[in-house]
């Protein structure tokens, strides 16, 4: 099977000018997915520093770059209404000539709920929350005029919680991102595996994406099975991080 590369360009500590040129490098350089986050604040480094909104950013990377997909890796499902964001993904599908990628997540970041107004509650608070907002994105992307140009619209979910994050994903999704190490991926993998069998869906047609830090780690993770491996960058812009991703993959043979 082929493995896709990726890369999150984190939007933080940086000025726009130098964030859209490391998005049209990394396409340059042959990656298969760009992706950003969807946080309001740094998440490390100064905590004050300069940060840029993430589903406006992707916007600007649709308009950036012509064919990498592009994604929020992941969106917050707390900060924006379900049935809106469907049409505000609806519309970057278009704008992007079909290349978004629709990544959600339960949300986490405590800074950003209490600077911007939103209720934290609990992890199940919010997971429940999700779990109640993917039906009706669903439901929402099915109803638009015009359709997605990719139909369905690829959904990720991201995490790894066994019992309400993975079932979700079996129910939903159509791509998942967990992290490592790989013997932890592993096992979320078959859990993820388990839940579809439950939900009698066949688990090839959910891609399984990882977030990882190096290189050396690639392969232990696609033995763990990963086929989508996507690493983070930060201003200044380690490139060179991303063209040993690329070597290794050459050198497996794709």
């Amino acid at each position: 099977m082929a493995i896709r590369i990726g890369v999150q360009i984190e939007p933080q500590i940086t000025t726009y000018a130098s964030f859209a040129q490391a998005v049209q490098h990394v396409e340059a350089l042959g990656v298969d997915t760009i992706w950003t986050w969807d946080h309001f604040f740094p998440l490390h480094g100064d905590p004050n520093g300069a940060h840029f909104e993430g589903w406006t950013l992707l916007t600007a990377m649709a308009m950036l770059t012509t064919r990498a997909e592009i994604g929020c890796m992941v969106l917050c499902n707390s900060y924006r209404n379900p049935a809106l964001l469907a049409q505000m993904a609806k519309t970057l599908d278009h704008i992007s000539h079909g290349r978004l990628i629709l990544g959600i997540g339960a949300g986490w970041f405590e800074r950003d709920y209490r600077e911007f107004g939103y209720e934290f509650g609990t992890a199940p608070d919010r997971l429940r929350a999700l779990a109640k907002a993917l039906p009706i994105i669903r439901q929402r992307l099915e109803a638009e005029v015009p359709q997605p140009l990719r139909h369905p619209l690829p959904l990720l979910i991201g995490g790894g919680g066994e019992k309400v994050t993975l079932k979700l994903t079996a129910q939903y999704a159509t791509m998942w991102n967990g992290f490592g190490p790989a013997d932890s991926y592993r096992r979320k993998n078959q859990i993820l595996n388990d839940w579809c069998r439950h939900f009698d869906r066949d688990p090839a047609e959910i891609e399984r994406t990882v977030m990882f830090g190096d290189v050396s780690q690639a392969d232990a993770l696609v033995e763990a099975g990963a086929t989508h491996l996507i690493t983070s960058i930060d201003d200044p812009w380690d490139f060179a991080k991303i063209e040993r991703l690329l070597a290794w993959r050459a050198n497996r043979g794709g």
